[in-house]
């Protein structure tokens, strides 16, 4: 009977992991490109440096940290938000809108861009959890105007959420994506010609002075049980005015340095920036390394990302903030962490209230 029920748990796994939000391997279409990355080899996608993934006791890592009652792991109240109507900014302003976590939208000389948006009130197979923080998603599918470019990072839950994509369609032109994602995106309804995949220093020129150029990070991919079957990357928003490095979820590396040497100094760096823990600190920057990549980007604005929406590992909902502020009153640079929904100019980045997490602290 054991025998029996085991049998029958592991066949219902596996059935629930054919449901179409578990997306797609590759397809044949993106096969031959993804073989023929210097990036692919045995099988699978790799960092540029060797990067540990294997949590320590990992069953009992997850058991601990879904049933133990750490502090402070979630706002007391919610996060306060402005509601910005995206449709109706004039096209002529050059914005940013954060929505919480690492989504973005970004209007660039008439161009509309959106970045990893989730807008589920829940990013995980797990029907319930981790559910959004209070105030953190005051967005829908809806509320989007048409978008030009739709930019993917990875393809993990809380920057590839299946009813998202799938709510957005018809309203998005373009999607971008590393190696392999495509098909996900693919499956949940776009055309294979909506879909620009690519690979570490591909870049994708749309004319009208934008070009969205795909780059490193440190970390992984796979929404199930296999791993690294397609590519993580971040993303340099390049035009004449702006250079806006998205950096999706990475640990801290020398790609880094190396963008800057390449690309020159950014004017934003969006980092991530929480969910950070020592078990994972190869694929997730601790605090103390957020500063050192933006020191590396040369950055004249850090945009700290992967906060504010999920508690996704053991650290306070507002230690990332906290910890950075204090270290940033020895840098040079600057850092802004804008209300959920606030509208803020790229050409003053400038914010309504500075530092508002402190008026939430216990």
């Amino acid at each position: 009977m054991f025998v029996f029920s085991v049998v029958c748990f592991c066949l219902l796994i596996i059935a629930y992991c054919q449901l179409p939000m578990f997306g797609k391997l590759p397809e044949k279409w993106s096969l031959e490109r993804i073989h023929n990355s210097p990036n692919w080899s045995d099988g699978h996608f790799h960092n540029k440096t060797e990067t540990p993934i294997v949590i320590k006791n990992s069953l009992g890592t997850m058991i601990s940290f879904l049933f133990k009652k750490e502090e402070n792991l979630k706002p007391p109240k919610p996060l306060p938000n402005i509601k910005t109507d995206l449709k109706k900014i004039d096209k002529k302003e050059n914005v940013i809108v954060w929505f919480g976590h690492s989504s973005y939208f970004f209007q660039i000389h008439g161009k509309r861009i959106l970045v990893d948006p989730l807008f589920s009130e829940v990013s995980s197979p797990v029907l319930f959890f981790p559910k959004a923080f209070d105030g953190s998603n005051i967005y829908r599918p809806e509320d989007m105007p048409e978008i030009d470019y739709l930019i993917i990072t990875h393809d993990h839950w809380d920057h590839l959420d299946y009813k998202t994509i799938k709510a957005l369609k018809g309203k998005v032109k373009h999607v971008v994506c590393p190696l392999g994602v495509g098909a996900s995106i693919k499956l949940w309804g776009f055309t294979e010609k909506e879909v620009d995949e690519t690979d570490w220093g591909d870049s994708v020129d749309y004319g009208e002075d934008l070009v969205v150029r795909c780059l490193p990070s440190r970390h992984f991919s796979g929404r199930g049980f296999l791993r690294n079957k397609t590519l993580w990357a971040s993303f340099l928003i390049h035009t004449n005015d702006f250079k806006i490095y998205i950096g999706g979820d990475s640990g801290y590396g020398e790609h880094f340095a190396e963008i800057e040497s390449q690309f020159g100094p950014m004017d934003i760096a969006l980092l991530d920036s929480g969910q950070h823990n020592q078990n994972w600190k190869y694929i997730h920057m601790m605090t103390d390394e957020v500063v050192k990549a933006a020191r590396d980007l040369k950055t004249k604005v850090l945009v700290p990302a992967h906060i504010c929406k999920l508690s996704l590992a053991y650290h306070a909902w507002n230690e990332p903030l906290k910890e950075l502020s204090e270290l940033m009153k020895k840098e040079k640079f600057s850092m802004l962490v804008p209300f959920i929904g606030e509208k803020i100019d790229l050409n003053k980045m400038t914010q309504i209230q500075p530092n508002w997490w402190k008026n939430l602290e216990r």
